[in-house]
């Protein structure tokens, strides 16, 4: 957990730690090609001669940091970071913790926040979101030895203690939901097909259906906006055997769904039944009100802080697996009309 400092810089270049201060700020007792090897170093570890101070006090930040690699225009409608945030600021704020939160453009912007974070001592630790397969985070962080939780999961953590929640299962309830309810014509609008929990949402959906002689089943990449979500649903509903019931990886993009079936004439869920993920006030606030995968989103958030405060204090921790996510049955799901019934 021990910040990078100036003698670490040192080590590495294989000078003093003089040498490494006049590099730092510019003075002359270096030759220009040891100047650029010391400031490659510096920023490779995330080492900020504005924090020395700080550094040399051992005063914490008493902050977490989360940096979210998504448009802000889609944060702001997108109810499940708010409520995850809500959690979050509930369970730092009890402890005198702040959050730092920035968006980012992309993983590289990522990890040059997080190095910078560490080494000018803004923050004690880190919450990292979207989980990809094979993350170039994860190493980064272990390498930085910063104090970081993995929302999501299982797997795919490294080191790196994590908060997660079994989505195949949850998935896997909505569809046997549907089954039941005589749907054999099922489709899925997934989300941003890198992340590790839509890969493993994909993977589910096509086992369960597989296991369920679903032979029509099918998945339609998008990206959580209600745009993708409204571009998805009208491809899918305008092909021949169109689906009678279709899975949306989030309440957006289920709504935007629920939007396009109506504007195409489509009566739901007479001719065609939605289930949104993670259940929100959208959910209930449309007609009809949509049958959802809903948890306490919140609570999510709070056990990933607390349990990074417990990284951040030195205490052993490890993977924790939270609430699965269990299905509401609401207006938007039901039997398909007789003719729809194909077996």
């Amino acid at each position: 957990m021990k910040r990078p400092t100036i003698a670490d810089v040192a080590r590495r270049a294989g000078v003093s730690k003089g040498a490494v201060s006049y590099a730092l700020n510019g003075q002359p007792g270096v030759s220009e090609a040891t100047r650029r090897r010391i400031l490659a170093i510096a920023e490779e570890i995330g080492f900020s001669p504005s924090s020395a101070a700080r550094a040399l006090s051992g005063a914490t930040a008493a902050a977490v940091g989360l940096a979210l690699c998504r448009p802000a225009r889609i944060l702001g409608i997108e109810p499940f970071f708010m409520e995850l945030i809500s959690g979050v600021e509930a369970e730092l704020s009890a402890r005198s913790y702040a959050l730092t939160l920035q968006v980012v453009a992309d993983q590289d912007a990522e990890i040059a926040v997080y190095r910078r974070w560490w080494g000018e001592r803004r923050v004690d630790g880190v919450l990292v979101c979207d989980l990809r397969v094979d993350d170039r985070r994860v190493p980064v962080l272990e390498d930085l030895r910063l104090p970081a939780v993995v929302i999501g999961g299982p797997g795919h953590t490294g080191t790196l203690p994590s908060v997660w929640c079994d989505d195949a299962a949850a998935l896997v309830e909505a569809v046997e939901y549907l089954v039941a309810l005589g749907h054999r014509r099922i489709a899925r609008v997934g989300g941003l097909p890198d992340l590790l929990h839509t890969r493993k949402r994909t993977e589910a959906f096509e086992r369960v259906c597989r296991e369920l002689g679903l032979v029509d089943a099918v998945t339609v990449p998008s990206d959580y906006t209600g745009e993708e979500g409204s571009r998805a649903t009208r491809r899918l509903l305008s092909s021949p055997g169109r689906p009678t019931a279709v899975i949306y990886d989030n309440d957006v993009m289920a709504v935007a769904g629920l939007a396009v079936a109506q504007e195409m004439g489509l009566a739901v869920p007479g001719d065609l039944s939605i289930v949104a993920w993670d259940d929100s006030p959208l959910c209930r606030l449309v007609h009809p009100p949509l049958t959802a995968l809903g948890r306490d989103i919140p609570a999510y958030g709070a056990h990933a802080a607390r349990n990074l405060l417990a990284a951040i204090a030195g205490e052993p921790v490890g993977a924790f697996q939270d609430e699965t996510a269990h299905l509401t049955p609401r207006g938007s799901t039901a039997p398909p009309r007789s003719g729809e019934r194909v077996r």
